[in-house]
């Protein structure tokens, strides 16, 4: 493997800035990361990091090579044409940045595309800024497509070596084997190499999934900040309330739909119903629901799904 450190460059300001904050900050930084491309059901992930960015400060503080780990012809990024010629381009900038939560503390935050390539050593090359810049906590988080109710509380799937920071979960799998992603294998690799780290999934409703869900995004947030001690209260209010707008139009299109939709949903409430029974007498295994499947609900929300795409 070709030497990790030739993927990223520092940004020497934002370095000096990260190594001012390790000297108050003793025990080291926690580091967020998340990236785009793979799934993240609801848009739980990207949510969280568009805010993030756009109301906090924050300074750079490393930039990979994004010439090397992005397929341009897979994920074509966007010009803009203007009468007679280009006078704009979204660079898919993969970033490392120093951020400043409300009360002022600081921490890292990863984010971008996710690589298309050279994922090893894309893992290899974050490890070692982990390292240089005294990282005690790496979070990622996204969102993911399970069979369950919009109008139940969102579940979460804690996973690494500190699902203890997010206690009262449980994952609903035993084993499964999935398409891998970056952020998965950078999350191994730090563990094999002794660093903690927490992952949080947040299930998202399959039949909303294509869209923004902000129930989602808020319930993950949530479960950062209380594992981490960040304080961000005006993302986290930002979220409720566009949750609280959501659902309402979600319940609006629901009423307005035919009886086999209201029965659809109804379906994924017994089981979600019958499972939580179960779970609390201490035995996993639920009495059999019959609900839909995900391509009849699907289909019975496409209308919903086109509008709300539509209004984005």
């Amino acid at each position: 493997m070709l030497d990790p450190q030739g993927l990223y460059a520092w940004e020497p300001k934002g370095l000096a800035v990260v190594d001012m904050a390790l000297a108050q900050e003793s025990a080291g930084l926690v580091m967020l990361y998340h990236f785009d491309g793979y799934i993240d059901a609801g848009e739980t992930g990207d949510q969280i990091v568009d805010r993030l960015l756009d109301t906090l400060p924050h300074q750079l503080v490393a930039r990979f090579d994004h010439d090397r780990l992005v397929d341009y012809r897979a994920r074509r990024p966007l010009l803009t044409f203007k009468r007679d010629r280009w006078t704009d381009y979204e660079v898919p900038a993969i970033e490392v940045r120093l951020v400043q939560d409300a009360t002022g503390a600081p921490f890292l935050l990863l984010s971008g595309p996710e690589p298309d390539v050279e994922w090893e050593r894309f893992a290899a090359a974050v490890q070692q800024i982990v390292e240089r810049l005294g990282v005690r906590l790496s979070v990622n988080f996204h969102g993911i497509p399970m069979g369950v109710p919009h109008t139940r509380p969102v579940g979460l799937t804690p996973h690494g070596n500190r699902t203890d920071l997010v206690p009262g979960h449980r994952s609903p799998f035993d084993e499964a084997q999935v398409p891998g992603s970056a952020e998965s294998l950078l999350e191994y690799r730090l563990m094999e190499a002794g660093h903690e780290v927490l992952g949080v999934a947040a299930h998202v409703p399959h039949y909303i999934a294509r869209s923004p869900y902000p129930d989602a995004a808020l319930t993950v947030l949530e479960a950062i900040t209380a594992a981490t001690g960040l304080v961000l209260p005006g993302i986290a209010h930002a979220l409720r309330t566009e949750a609280h707008r959501t659902q309402t139009e979600i319940d609006r299109q629901i009423q307005e739909g035919d009886e086999e939709l209201v029965a659809l949903v109804q379906g994924l409430e017994h089981q979600f119903d019958a499972a939580a029974g179960a779970e609390s007498r201490g035995n996993m295994l639920a009495e059999p629901v019959d609900i839909p499947s995900a391509d009849e609900i699907g289909r019975e929300f496409e209308r919903f799904l086109a509008e709300r795409e539509g209004d984005n």
